[in-house]
């Protein structure tokens, strides 16, 4: 986790006070449930939820350092944190761990911690789309130009292009509640999975207590393919966020400048040339994404370990577990602060539609033509050898816009009146259907 990408709610899901909390309640869960089953005395379990809680509660960076002394000697985390537990609980201790291995408790706790990450996360895309939704109905009219291939298509509604990456991230929040449900599953079932010393009623009851689900085969270790399915969704997330980023970028363009990121009082663009106004937010934003997908790969490589069981994986998931959660957060709660104050310029948007003399009413002339009885492919090439003439002396003396092009051509103004050609050129055709279009996305 880099500080500079990390808000503190997201780095305190990884923490080491976090960690070892979420041990603790799985193993004080576990002896409750050995408990209820007979196998370890009522008072056992109580005393280690008695005695333990306060101490977890408590735990600070003496304590911490206490296991990482404790780990250094033993070479085994697990082990040093049951060590440092028996020091507070005493003789009760030795039902702690009882019939367990090691990954009954870090993968349990590592579904914990990607679940509290995914709540977290789906808080964010609540206000993304909540930016989203109030700056897309705020210029639901907003008249600009749709481009393809970077180029001048025809006209759309600025609300409606900010429709379009509302409703991905819809769809991205349904996805991370499928990953979520996927990765919260709880596995307390000894060694190799078999539950030779555990009672399978024990792993109902931690997993109901966690508020996750069973898994049915654990093998020892919860199999990876719910891991890989959790960061593969991380990694769909940040296309879109990188895919809303670069619009913003392009929008900022000097030479279009249709849009751009708030520039705030007393801040500087440059070292060098006070002028700039630069899409520092957007930029930062492709890069964080970047990262966020980097994490994909390698989950997908945990997938395959040796014999059922290795710890191959968890190296790995040290590592992008917290990465690829706090650099999304992170993203995602800059994406909605950034869409929330964009700085959005509806004149300039119009200027640059108008910019090209008219062409971009190019397809809606064509069907006009049509309908007045002239073949389509002969429509074509004569509203094509119009907008070309339009396009090719753009900015010369004698330059003529379309219109005045259309106008003068005996195919056109032979067939078609100049009020159907103002009709055919009038942006406001192309929000005919806008009130359909929202409703299709925000109901």
């Amino acid at each position: 986790m880099i500080p500079r990408y990390t808000r503190p709610q997201a780095a305190a899901i990884w923490s080491p006070e976090n960690r070892y909390r979420i041990w603790f309640e799985i193993e004080a869960l576990a002896a409750e449930g050995m408990a209820l089953v007979g196998t370890v005395p009522a008072e056992a379990a109580a005393n280690i939820r008695k005695s333990g809680g306060p101490k977890l509660a408590a735990i600070g960076p003496a304590d911490i350092e206490r296991i990482d002394e404790i780990e250094r000697e033993t070479r085994h985390d697990v082990i040093a944190f049951l060590t440092w537990l028996a020091e507070g609980i005493g003789p009760d201790s030795r039902f702690v761990h009882q019939g367990l291995t090691s990954s009954d408790v870090l993968d349990t706790c590592l579904a914990v911690q990607l679940t509290q990450a995914a709540d977290l996360l789906l808080a964010d895309i609540d206000d993304v789309l909540a930016a989203l939704k109030k700056r897309a109905i705020e210029h639901k009219h907003t008249i600009t130009i749709g481009r393809s291939h970077g180029i001048h298509a025809e006209p759309t509604s600025f609300g409606l292009k900010l429709a379009g990456h509302y409703a991905e991230f819809a769809r991205n929040r349904v996805r991370l509640l499928a990953a979520r449900a996927e990765i919260a599953t709880c596995a307390i079932s000894g060694a190799v999975g078999t539950f030779a010393h555990v009672d399978p009623r024990v792993e109902n009851y931690v997993a109901s207590k966690l508020g996750l689900t069973i898994e049915p085969i654990s093998t020892q270790v919860i199999p990876r393919d719910r891991h890989a399915a959790f960061f593969a969704t991380l990694g769909v997330i940040a296309c879109g966020v990188e895919r809303l980023a670069t619009e913003v970028r392009h929008l900022q363009r000097s030479e279009v400048r249709e849009a751009e990121e708030f520039f705030h009082a007393g801040q500087k663009g440059s070292s060098a040339m006070p002028h700039k106004r630069n899409p520092v937010l957007s930029e930062n934003l492709t890069g964080l994404a970047r990262l966020v997908r980097s994490a994909v790969v390698p989950a997908m490589e945990n997938v395959t370990l040796w014999h059922e069981r290795d710890i191959s994986h968890s190296s790995v998931e040290r590592g992008i577990g917290p990465d690829a959660t706090v650099t999304l957060d992170f993203a995602l709660f800059r994406l909605a602060g950034m869409i929330d104050k964009l700085t959005i310029y509806p004149d300039q948007m119009m200027a640059n539609l108008e910019s090209l003399g008219g062409v971009v009413h190019s397809g809606e002339v064509l069907l006009a033509l049509t309908k007045a009885g002239i073949l389509r492919e002969d429509s074509y090439k004569i509203v094509q050898r119009n907008a070309m003439a339009t396009w090719t002396k753009l900015g010369q003396p004698d330059a003529m816009d379309f219109r005045a092009n259309l106008l003068a051509d005996p195919e056109v103004a032979g067939r078609i009146s100049p009020d159907v050609i103002d009709a055919a050129m009038d942006c406001k055709l192309h929000l005919a259907e806008i009130d359909t279009l929202f409703a299709r996305v925000f109901g």
